[in-house]
């Protein structure tokens, strides 16, 4: 056992912690901690790397070791995925200490996870995509829509003021996945959605939720709470299929806003699609999707904001094979790509990938060929392990299936 030098320990250093502690919860739970080792059990990565114990982090900064929590490379290892604090007996929020230690000591992330935060405060969305390419693609989009249903109504619209929801985008889908906006206009204009997307302010995600910096997160959820503000959308927000941007969204409005910006409800689209299917808005045929379907929970959706049921409503409706990885629900298994590590470049890549494998095994032992991943963020690093260990499956989001079931008279 290694000696611990008095000395060289600084007292104050949790009440630092506490005191720049971002949570709706009680910031000194941290002070609860009974040493029991619950978190360490429950982190699904504990044997899966090296330096993957949260109990040992949490004692460190208990005991005041500020210097080797700050140099601690579980610091960034660690997906900020919560099921450590789901065992927690005591509710020690490790996910948000994590945070907390990120974006309040002086510390630079790995890779460029910093400059994609720097990026969406300079220009609004963490792509950097103008104004005018974002629309014209919202334009190019409808018109391909137009066209695939010889409808001149249909629309992709933009700044409707009073419509039911403020729609916010993920850059992927305005920037790589333009067909994802066909696709999910095509619901909206057939369930009858009254809907639109801002003009100004349209990125859900949120980069600040991972390296901890609370006053750009702040900056990014006044942009949002200033557009529902113009649009004055009747139900609020609305995010896509991106588990960290819901998460962001719902969450951070009530930390990062006064309790009048933040007074709007954020719905995340599947959410949508299950209410959809369940009043008859849309006719399905789940025999349009035959291929076995299976789904990886995103941790920021399902663990985090308690989003379980809708999702898997829509998905045993729109496909005829739909199966559960074990374990799922709250206990699923990060994809090893959340917390911001994805970005976080080759020095982490590695550790990525090692804990990609137990996701890689889960998908494998449910013999689906088609892997719902609901979640921008997941659904890359879900790639790199398809990529990574050779599976036969091909990665969607739900809205692709419902789309693709849709009866169309």
């Amino acid at each position: 056992m290694r000696e611990i030098e008095a000395k060289k320990l600084d007292p104050t250093f949790r009440e630092d912690v506490v005191a720049n502690f971002c949570t709706d919860k009680n910031a000194a739970d941290l002070y609860n901690c009974l040493t029991c080792g619950m978190c360490t059990a429950g982190c699904a990565f504990n044997e899966v790397h090296e330096n993957a114990d949260p109990r040992k982090l949490i004692r460190k900064v208990l005991l005041g070791m500020k210097e080797e929590v700050l140099n601690d490379i579980f610091i960034w290892q660690c997906t900020q995925c919560a099921r450590c604090t789901m065992d927690c007996p005591m509710g020690v929020d490790v996910a948000g200490l994590v945070r907390t230690i990120r974006g309040n000591f002086g510390l630079r992330s790995p890779g460029f996870l910093q400059d994609i935060v720097d990026s969406q405060v300079k220009t609004g969305n963490q792509m950097e995509i103008t104004k005018e390419e974002y629309l014209d693609t919202l334009e190019w989009m409808e018109e391909e829509l137009q066209m695939e249903l010889d409808d001149t109504s249909v629309k992709i619209p933009v700044d409707v003021e009073g419509a039911d929801y403020m729609f916010l985008w993920d850059p992927r889908e305005i920037k790589y996945y333009p067909m994802d906006i066909q696709s999910i206009g095509k619901i909206m204009h057939y369930a009858g959605i009254s809907w639109t997307s801002p003009s100004n302010w349209w990125d859900a995600t949120h980069y600040g939720l991972f390296n901890g910096d609370d006053k750009d997160s702040k900056i990014m959820l006044e942009r949002i709470a200033e557009e529902v503000k113009r649009l004055k959308p009747k139900k609020g927000v609305l995010v896509t299929e991106c588990g960290h941007a819901m998460r962001a969204q719902s969450w951070g409005r009530k930390v990062w806003l006064s309790p009048e910006d933040g007074n709007y409800d954020v719905t995340w689209l599947p959410q949508l699609e299950a209410e959809i299917i369940k009043k008859g808005l849309v006719k399905v045929d789940p025999s349009r999707n035959p291929d076995p379907v299976t789904m990886h929970d995103p941790c920021n959706a399902v663990r985090k904001e308690g989003i379980v049921e809708e999702q898997r409503y829509v998905l045993n409706h729109v496909c005829e094979d739909f199966r559960e990885m074990w374990p799922n629900r709250k206990y699923n298994l990060c994809c090893g790509g959340g917390g911001g590590t994805l970005a976080m470049g080759e020095e982490i890549k590695r550790y990525r990938m090692d804990k990609g494998k137990l996701k890689a095994d889960q998908i494998t032992n449910t013999g689906a060929k088609v892997l719902i991943s609901p979640c921008h963020n997941c659904f890359d690093q879900l790639s790199d392990i398809v990529k990574h260990y050779e599976l036969d499956v091909e990665i969607k989001h739900i809205h692709h299936l419902l789309s693709n079931a849709m009866v169309i008279d």
